[in-house]
């Protein structure tokens, strides 16, 4: 190969990163390896992480080098720089000799490039001169182990190293090029290694853990490692050769990983202790905990890999989570928390309160920051909303350490995380860096709230999380106001990720298990523990109204309620039929022929008044109704706005919201009424907790009771079994409908028809068996014929389908990273994407220029998400113009039109 007699300088030293903006100023590889290996090094001195790691190799404790030996392959993650065709990314074309690439040569990466290397095919001197046959020696199955985490360390970007790809073959990059030399500078970090870990190439030592776990564990905190040392804020770019550069690298190291919020002694250190109920929730005239809140934070065994609480909506269950985190982080069985949540909207309404605990908790100089797991519902203004790939924000406007909230691939690496559950079952899937969201996630406990939300997709894959999440010794808490008998045993069962887990009981022994109560899994089996009743106890009056496509009738009995000071919440199943159910009330409030407050006439209360359109739902006078197809910036005003209007501290006054799902659980609401679309009973239970949520003496006299309505098709449900999508808008039924499954609704009308009151929580585990156990959906289909049959068989086929989608993207949690060259592969980018959910394809498109929020003029949106199938297969484009309309925007994407204003985002 032909050498350049004059290359430039920084060829002679290979570098490991390089500043875009002047190439010829470069970090070191020998120092960036350091570096890392610092870090994955201090990582390990955390004893929480240590421990996680340990036990999922299987061990009660990491000893000192077997520490070292995981320390040299964190450290080589990045040895497929040494070759040439790396090395020459920065040259400019002038340093080439006669201004171009020299024949059969070809600049490439140092990842999936490095796989005919490691087949023996391009560089058959590398693992010689890398010294790999002594690593060999550190396993006990003939270097199996090793090759194992080796190929894990060279996976860190996220995405296991494919090493049945062959297309990446070029010989000449791996062989010498001017000063350049790949084989001098892998002998040279082999030797290194030997230097900076020499504990790691001590004889006595137990041979490195199989586990396939260990191996996952090990590459997410090698990415995590490889994030912190890649910062130039603590590892500044240095290219000048420093053999005592370990010494600043481990200093650096520490530094950073105390800066960061990973390091976390000395805030146990200062750590006093848990107040007392009252003091750690701020609770006004020092109540007592309740009964759910006994049984979870004191009762139950605080060792207990997974827990479960059952409790009706507004028992306080998020402050028996919170304490007994409280607890566990005293005692040391956790560093933090990650509390996920079904939606942005719950977990952006739990946020404020987890901040309010982890500020009594800690002592003000180590209290850590809460991160908002919620991507979109940042401040984009802030300077952790638009960070490049290297210089980071440090400090905050408060002081605080922000680094996970810079990327969500980094919000589990928080100590205490707010978000969706989504960010967590990222964890389970395969999908880029699920490995170090993973490993961050095991040293915190897990709580999921509302699990029984999850669709059959959904429980695959959070039934994954959680037995990859209990094999490295991680804690998890899930809770639920209407779990079904099938799904906890599941979820207790000693592996959840096995679709054989769990055993279904008998309708009746299901029916029997007490309510409210706490669940744990033990070495023995599952234990359900009876929690005795909370204050929340309340009888309902269930009225249904065979009114679900006429939105007249229902908009008059919400204004009648409303003229009469009652707060009425209404939530369907559709936006569409929640914004056809506005527009009747607006209709209606607004129209001329009734006569005036001001007449003084008392038929005004009964007939209607001109000023009725107070009575809705606003925001700065804009009548407006909540549904998920809002932007992100108004969705948090729209949040705020009802829990003003209808929370705890609500005005007097009538009020009419209408809204969606996004209603139904987790904003703090305070109905009087509740009107509601028919849906499955555990769904149903939900809704009825916006009912009567608070204890108050001032509620409208006809409302003193708590009263439902819920509004039906009919009587006979059947006709939706035949019914195409546009006959069957309501969100109901197999074709197009929200709940596809028609045998639980049956089973709830029957319900409603057989139950005039329901009484709350004595009746919920009753409610919800007899709405969702296997043996009453049999009896339904038994009644009722062979067409119900058809559709059983139909509903079932498509869970199936949904959970064999599911297993195929979950981890492989039981394949090594190299198992005769076919080991853990992840789909490569062009094929299907991962999701963690099904049904659920948006795209997010930039608004330009920003148009201003119906709401509020001073806000722009700069970017809108809506359907993907909204746009009938057309193309996506990374931009749309928007233009100014009379109270909103309107945008075209091809031969679509789109408009937003006060009812949202919708189809023209």
């Amino acid at each position: 190969m032909t050498t350049n007699p004059n290359p430039p300088p920084y060829t002679y030293r290979h570098w490991a990163k390089a500043d875009p903006e002047n190439r010829a100023r470069i970090h070191l590889l020998e120092h960036h390896l350091a570096d890392v290996g610092a870090c994955f090094e201090q990582l390990l001195r955390q004893p929480t992480i240590r421990q996680r790691l340990a036990c999922s190799g299987g061990w009660d404790t990491l000893d000192e080098t077997t520490a070292a030996r995981l320390t040299v392959f964190a450290a080589l993650h990045d040895i497929g720089k040494v070759n040439a065709g790396f090395q020459t990314q920065i040259w400019r074309r002038e340093d080439w000799p006669g201004g171009r690439l020299p024949p059969s040569f070809r600049r490439v990466g140092h990842i999936q490039d490095l796989t005919p290397v490691l087949n023996r095919e391009d560089a058959d001197w590398f693992f010689p001169a890398l010294g790999f046959a002594e690593m060999c020696q550190w396993d006990d199955q003939d270097g199996l182990i090793v090759c194992n985490l080796f190929i894990a360390a060279l996976s860190h970007h996220g995405r296991p190293l494919n090493l049945s790809d062959t297309r990446s073959k070029n010989p000449a990059a791996w062989q010498p090029y001017g000063a350049l030399n790949p084989q001098e500078c892998t002998a040279r970090i082999g030797q290194l290694a030997r230097q900076w870990f020499p504990a790691a190439f001590t004889a006595d030592a137990p041979p490195l853990p199989a586990k396939p776990a260990f191996q996952r564990h090990f590459l997410g905190l090698c990415i995590l490692a490889d994030w912190i040392g890649s910062n130039e804020h603590f590892f500044p770019f240095g290219d000048s050769p420093d053999s005592n550069y370990i010494a600043r690298a481990r200093q650096q190291a520490q530094t950073a990983i105390a800066a960061i919020g990973l390091d976390i002694a000395q805030q146990r250190a200062a750590f006093a202790g848990v107040p007392d109920f009252a003091a750690l929730f701020k609770l006004d005239g020092a109540p007592p905990p309740n009964a759910i809140q006994r049984q979870a934070a004191l009762a139950t065994p605080l060792e207990c890999p997974l827990v479960i609480i059952e409790s009706e909506t507004g028992s306080g269950k998020t402050e028996a989570a919170l304490w007994r985190f409280a607890r566990m982080y005293q005692q040391g069985l956790v560093d933090g928390l990650y509390f996920a949540l079904p939606t942005r909207a719950a977990a952006s309404q739990i946020y404020g309160r987890v901040q309010r605990l982890v500020k009594n908790l800690f002592p003000a100089a180590h209290c850590p920051e809460v991160v908002p797991a919620i991507p979109g519902y940042i401040d984009r203004a802030s300077p952790a909303g638009g960070l490049q790939d290297y210089p980071v924000w440090w400090e905050s406007q408060h002081g605080e350490r922000p680094w996970a909230a810079e990327r969500p691939k980094r919000y589990l690496a928080a100590q205490i995380a707010v978000g969706t559950v989504d960010q967590a079952m990222l964890a389970a899937l395969q999908a880029p860096h699920a490995h170090l969201r993973a490993a961050s996630l095991a040293r915190n406990l897990l709580v999921v709230d509302e699990v029984h939300a999850s669709d059959p997709y959904m429980r695959e894959v959070l039934a994954a999380l959680l037995q990859a999440h209990r094999e490295t010794g991680g804690y998890a808490l899930l809770m639920s106001a209407t779990l079904g008998s099938a799904a906890r045993q599941r979820w207790l069962a000693a592996n959840p990720a096995n679709p054989a887990a769990g055993e279904d009981m008998p309708l009746s022994a299901a029916i029997a298990e007490p309510y409210p109560a706490v669940s744990q899994s033990t070495p023995a089996g599952p234990r359900l523990d009876a929690a005795g009743y909370n204050d929340q106890a309340k009888i309902v009056d269930m009225e249904t109204l065979p009114a679900m496509h006429d939105f007249d009738p229902v908009a008059a009995r919400a204004l009648a309620a409303a003229r009469h000071g009652a707060k009425v919440l209404i939530i369907r199943n559709t936006v569409g039929h929640a914004r056809r159910t506005q527009q009747a009330l607006e209709t209606l409030a607004q129209s001329d022929n009734r006569p005036s407050r001001a007449s003084g006439n008392p038929a005004a209360l009964e007939t209607g008044a001109g000023d009725d359109i107070e009575l809705l739902f606003a925001i700065s006078g804009i009548t407006t109704l909540h549904h998920s197809r809002f932007a992100a910036g108004d969705r948090r005003l729209l949040d705020a706005s009802v829990e003003e209007q209808l929370g705890r501290n609500r005005r007097a006054g009538g009020r009419i919201i209408v809204g969606t799902q996004t209603l139904e659980q987790s904003l703090d609401m305070d109905a009087d009424l509740l009107i509601t679309d028919l849906c499955p009973a555990d769904v149903l239970l939900q809704r009825l907790g916006r009912l009567h949520r608070h204890r108050r003496a001032d509620r409208p006299t006809n409302y003193a009771v708590p009263h439902c309505i819920v509004l039906t098709p009919g009587a006979d449900l059947s006709p939706l079994l035949r019914g195409r999508p546009e006959q069957d808008p309501n969100g109901l039924g197999p074709r197009g409908g929200v709940y596809r499954s028609l045998h639980i609704l049956e089973a709830t009308r029957r319900l409603l028809a057989e139950y005039p009151q329901w009484r709350i929580p004595a009746m919920n585990r009753e409610l919800v068996e007899r709405a969702t156990h296997p043996a009453a959906l049999d009896k339904i289909t038994q009644e009722l014929g062979a067409e119900w049959a058809a559709h059983a068989k139909d509903t079932e086929g498509g869970h199936i389908a949904d959970r064999q989608i599911a297993r195929g993207h979950i981890l492989q949690l039981d394949k090594s990273f190299y198992e005769n060259n076919d080991g853990v592969v992840f789909p490569s980018n062009s094929e299907e994407r991962i999701r963690t959910r099904l049904g659920d394809d948006q795209v997010e498109v930039t608004l330009f220029p920003p148009p201003a929020s119906p709401f509020a003029p001073e806000s722009a949106i700069d970017r809108i998400a809506l359907p993907l199938r909204w746009l009938g297969g057309q193309e996506i484009p990374e931009s749309a113009t928007a233009e100014r309309v009379d109270g909103g925007f309107a945008f075209r994407i091809g031969s679509r039109q789109f408009r937003y204003d006060r009812l949202g985002l919708r189809r023209v």
